[in-house]
């Protein structure tokens, strides 16, 4: 059992009788006489099933005046004037099936408004029905998704690490990383102390008759001790000729 619901109810509404259509250019409200409608009550949408009719009531005791059945929107059974947005004209039929058409009229913009959005809601309800039930004794097209005679695929894949940077897989293993930079090549380097300094900033002067493991210890080559002692040996010579001098000259 179907039930009858109310889609919009608009307190006052205007009738007006029109002249026949001349040509194909629409109706024009300009060419009704405005200031005198012919009819003044209450307009009710009204709904049942899909099925959806517009009804113009008496205001006190909501005695039928004219219905107007909707099968569609925009449509024949109502068509909205061309110099006007809040004047329509409507077919209006009784129950042996006779039709005519009259002029409707609201006050105020926002009523035609809401009579516009309201039958558009209907209608578009109406179609999600329709395709419901086309759905419901239609069996759905079953989707080919095998690969035809020659069709191949390709994948790139993305290795994601542990840290979240992307990689590219590797078929050989790696050592793990440790952070540390390898020595350079030959081997670890020695590095030679640097000169021992006196308290006065000077270099210390060795003993000429240091011996030959204290000057491996303290970094020296035999070259440059064999110079320094032949240089000291000679300073030796000489301060002893010029003893022997002054002794004889004594």
């Amino acid at each position: 059992m179907e039930y009858e619901s109310v889609l919009i109810v608009k307190p006052e509404v205007f009738i007006y009788k029109i002249p026949p259509r001349a040509s194909n250019r629409g109706y024009r409200a300009a060419d009704w006489n405005l200031g005198e409608p012919t009819w003044t009550g209450r307009m009710r949408l009204v709904a049942k099933g899909t099925a959806v009719n517009l009804k113009l009531e008496d205001k006190t005791s909501g005695a039928l005046f004219a219905n107007c059945p909707i099968d569609t929107y925009p449509g024949v059974a109502i068509e909205a004037v061309s110099d006007s947005s809040r004047y329509f004209v409507i077919r209006v039929q009784d129950d042996n099936g006779r039709s005519a058409f009259l002029g409707l009229g609201f006050g105020d913009r926002s009523d035609s408004f809401d009579l516009n959005v309201a039958l558009q809601d209907h209608f578009k309800w109406v179609k999600n029905q329709e395709q419901i039930e086309k759905e419901k004794t239609e069996p759905k097209q079953q989707l080919d998704l095998g690969f035809k005679d020659g069709e191949t695929i390709k994948i790139n894949m993305r290795i994601t690490k542990k840290d979240g940077s992307e990689g590219t897989a590797r078929t050989g293993k790696t050592k793990p990383s440790t952070g540390i930079l390898p020595p350079p090549p030959g081997g670890i380097g020695k590095i030679a102390p640097p000169p021992a300094s006196g308290a006065g900033g000077g270099s210390v002067r060795q003993s000429p008759g240091t011996s030959p493991a204290h000057r491996a210890s303290v970094g020296g080559t035999g070259t440059e001790w064999t110079d320094y002692a032949s240089a000291g040996g000679q300073q030796q010579q000489q301060q002893q000729n010029a003893t022997n001098a002054n002794w004889v000259q004594f």
